[in-house]
């Protein structure tokens, strides 16, 4: 059991060390959060409105709609 705690300790160690020596890797770490974050935060209210606010006035009538959708969603 040892053992395997000493392999996944030294997996481990090998990511953390990766990781603090990275130059470039920095950087282009930094430039994929920014596009994640433009991708979900910014381009969701732009592309995705809420479309059962839009359309049902009430709580109620928007869980109806979407019971309605998932048990028969080709009517």
């Amino acid at each position: 059991m040892k053992n395997n705690h000493n392999i996944f300790k030294n997996i481990l160690m090998f990511y953390v060390n990766g990781f603090k020596r990275m130059t470039v890797g920095k950087t282009l770490w930094a430039i994929i959060i920014i596009k994640l974050f433009i991708i979900f935060a910014i381009l969701k209210f732009f592309f995705f409105p809420d479309f059962l606010k839009t359309n049902f006035t009430n709580k109620e009538e928007r869980q109806n709609h979407v019971i309605e959708q998932l048990t028969n969603p080709n009517k």
